[in-house]
């Protein structure tokens, strides 16, 4: 075992504690994939990251993503909290204009917004749900069939059934069975627009559930975001600008900031702060 630099960061909040907390190991190096996934487990945090050397000339960084039940290939969340934990370690970028992130899903762009980072969501897979894996999920949400405008099967490496809802109060007022989510084997997200935000307001409100992976409920994540702004704004369900709400039922104040360019890129931005930094015995 050796002292390696290690960092806790709040994702999706400029407020300690308010959004998604992330476990950032800064040298992962030389450690197997059976000590990483043990240390994610111990962490008990959604996900907990390993920086590496990049493998690709292209990339700047290297990253290995795990939640407590296994790896991921992508999520947002560790995208943006592992950008901010290299480049406040000193981490230098070769491009001038993004930053470029190496993970199993391939080479992932980041740039700065001001006070936020922001990734380039990855191309999006999505299928309609069969109507009775859609009946299933609904009842283990508890929802009616009336409470529910659209569903769709999104994969932008991870995978998330998600359903867009009537309004934010069903949101909100949701008490899934995670039992019965955890055994029809779905992570599941849900949405819904707020009709006449006020200014300054968030315009969705979103919720994620993923008991597959042991979390019950993510306090705020960033691929379920980037794969519902790409599929809402295609839809014309969302504007290709607008900011979601995501934590209120875990006391949390998640914020994303969602923009889709002149090319169609779908842009996912927030801010994190650093509430832990030091060494880890790994």
């Amino acid at each position: 075992m050796a002292q390696r630099p290690f960092k806790q960061i709040d994702v999706f909040t400029a407020t300690p504690y308010r959004g998604n907390p992330l476990a950032v190991v800064l040298d992962g190096a030389g450690l197997s994939d059976e000590e990483m996934q043990h240390f994610a487990a111990w962490t008990n945090l959604s996900e907990t990251t390993f920086l590496l050397p990049p493998e690709d000339d292209a990339a700047d960084y290297r990253v290995r993503i795990f939640t407590p039940g296994g790896e991921l290939p992508f999520a947002g969340h560790p995208t943006l909290g592992s950008c901010h934990a290299w480049l406040e370690a000193g981490g230098k970028p070769r491009g001038r204009e993004f930053i470029v992130q190496e993970c199993k899903v391939g080479l992932v762009r980041l740039r700065r917004e001001g006070a936020r980072l922001a990734f380039a969501a990855p191309p999006l897979k999505r299928s309609a749900p069969s109507p009775a894996v859609l009946a299933e999920v609904a009842a283990a949400l508890g929802l009616k069939a009336s409470q529910v405008i659209a569903a769709q099967t999104l994969d932008n490496g991870p995978v998330w059934l998600s359903l867009l809802l009537d309004n934010p109060q069903t949101v909100l007022r949701l008490a899934p069975d995670h039992m019965q989510l955890k055994r029809l084997g779905h992570k599941v997200g849900v949405a819904a627009a707020y009709r006449e935000p006020a200014t300054g307001e968030p315009q969705l409100e979103v919720r994620g559930f993923a008991a597959p992976l042991g979390i019950p409920e993510d306090p705020v994540t960033g691929s379920l975001n980037a794969s519902l702004a790409q599929w809402l704004i295609e839809e014309r369900h969302m504007p290709e600008r607008y900011v979601a709400a995501q934590g209120a039922c875990l006391s949390r104040a998640g914020r994303v900031h969602i923009e889709r360019d002149g090319a169609g890129q779908v842009w996912v931005g927030g801010q994190s702060v650093t509430c832990i930094a030091g060494s880890v015995t790994l």
